[in-house]
């Protein structure tokens, strides 16, 4: 049966959507020894498919892994500036990997990684939103933190309001939850920056109900449970319908 090419790629856990028509685009990818164009279709089973010279195999085992992202990683499988990435951290898991969204530089905590690339297209797809908790230590225009809940705009989009509770507080510093549903590039960062705030740590620790696992240390990682998985799939399929 044919499919579109992007899907075909991302059914066999090499990327996102997203990302197999950025290959498409940049001439990465061949069916039968001619470049791909944006909106081919193709069958798996009788088509030869190609990225980089390299055939396109079956789909692998599905792995989904929970990775406690360190400071000082980049949520990337390679980096031209030669920085550590989060591939680094999870080579032996038996799978090509990648991550469920993104956690900049200097951030930290829960990151997903999985080769089911439909789930990483619904759960990192703009039009869908998914909750995102976080913990962060601030300082600076303490008094500014209740701005944090309102209206905002980042890089010249509206954001929805974010929920903050003022876990710990004292006169230098004080230490947040912040729960936002957008996830945009360093959204946390530059909403604090707006309130006159300093993020001094960002710690993300759950998406949705999937809380970061307290056993697991800095660096390390875990499959996650049939359960969990089967609330991500349940999330995903909401939001596809």
């Amino acid at each position: 049966m044919e499919e579109r090419l992007q899907k075909i790629l991302a059914q066999a856990g090499l990327c996102s959507r997203r990302e197999a028509e950025k290959w498409i685009l940049d001439g990465r990818v061949t069916v039968n020894g001619h470049a791909a164009s944006l909106g081919d279709r193709a069958d798996s089973r009788r088509d030869h498919i190609m990225i980089d010279g390299k055939p396109v195999g079956m789909s692998e085992e599905k792995k989904y892994l929970m990775l406690y992202k360190p400071r000082g990683y980049v949520t990337t499988l390679k980096d031209e500036r030669g920085r550590k990435t989060v591939a680094d951290l999870v080579r032996g898991c038996g799978a090509r990997v990648v991550p469920v969204g993104r956690l900049d530089y200097n951030s930290e905590g829960l990151l997903l990684l999985t080769n089911d690339g439909e789930l990483v297209n619904a759960l990192t797809h703009p039009r869908h939103e998914v909750e995102k908790h976080y913990e962060v230590r601030v300082r600076g225009r303490l008094d500014n933190i209740p701005r944090l809940s309102g209206t905002m705009e980042i890089d010249g989009y509206a954001i929805r309001p974010a929920d903050v509770v003022i876990l710990e507080q004292d006169e230098q510093s004080a230490k947040l939850r912040l729960t936002i549903h957008e996830g945009r590039n360093r959204q946390i960062r530059k909403m604090c920056e707006q309130c006159g705030l300093e993020v001094r740590r960002l710690k993300r620790v759950a998406v949705g109900t999937l809380q970061l696992d307290p056993a697991l240390k800095s660096g390390a990682w875990r499959e996650l449970t049939a359960d969990e998985v089967a609330y991500l799939q349940g999330i995903a399929a909401n939001l596809q319908d």
